[in-house]
């Protein structure tokens, strides 16, 4: 993380305690599931990575400065076109209007960001990226933080050694990003996700 958008620093964070999101414990508000059902937006992954990355780095009321600098914003970019990095897209009439990203490691997926300008598009590119994750026989969703945003979908904090534990388990699965088929509907999604909750 760095300071600043124009820091050239980066600095590597291991906190006490860990925000994740159990993929097995995945909770939908019943308003979002609605949503995700009516599968407003074209779901798309990759298309864009790097218009995903200056999104979630772009100022917004309430935060005008960001931890993503332009140092980051380039090794990400790295990433991505190393196939490490990954973005899950909505898209309205051809513009982006929504989505996260991350790095996937094994069967760990490190959500970095995510943005949204029209509304629910961050949260149904979440409900897309879990089902993905939970389809492709990841282990674990770090959030790093908890925010409250995420913990209405059940994240949770655990302590630095259980999270290194829990890593150490997931770097050693072979994580599939690209086992869901990408125009997966929102129904589908959900049949996914409500049947990874009962296996």
């Amino acid at each position: 993380m760095a300071d600043s958008r124009e820091d050239t620093r980066a600095a590597i964070v291991d906190p006490p305690v860990r925000g994740i999101l159990p993929l097995n414990r995945f909770h939908i508000p019943r308003r979002l599931r609605r949503t995700v059902c009516k599968a407003p937006y074209e779901i798309r992954v990759d298309s864009d990575f790097n218009a995903v990355v200056a999104a979630c780095a772009a100022p917004r009321p309430g935060r005008e400065d960001t931890w993503i600098s332009h140092g980051i914003a380039h090794l990400y970019a790295e990433l991505h076109a190393q196939g490490a990095a990954h973005s899950i897209e909505c898209w309205q009439d051809g513009t982006l209007v929504g989505g996260l990203y991350g790095v996937r490691l094994g069967g760990a997926f490190f959500g970095e960001s995510m943005f949204q300008t029209a509304r629910d598009a961050s949260k149904i590119a979440l409900v897309h990226l879990v089902a993905r994750l939970t389809v492709g026989n990841f282990s674990l969703l770090d959030t790093q933080f908890l925010t409250e945003h995420l913990t209405q979908f059940g994240a949770t904090e655990i302590s630095r050694d259980d999270y290194h534990l829990r890593l150490n388990v997931a770097l050693k699965k072979s994580g599939n990003f690209f086992t869901m088929p990408a125009a997966s509907t929102g129904k589908a999604v959900l049949a996914l996700l409500d049947k990874g909750k009962t296996e």
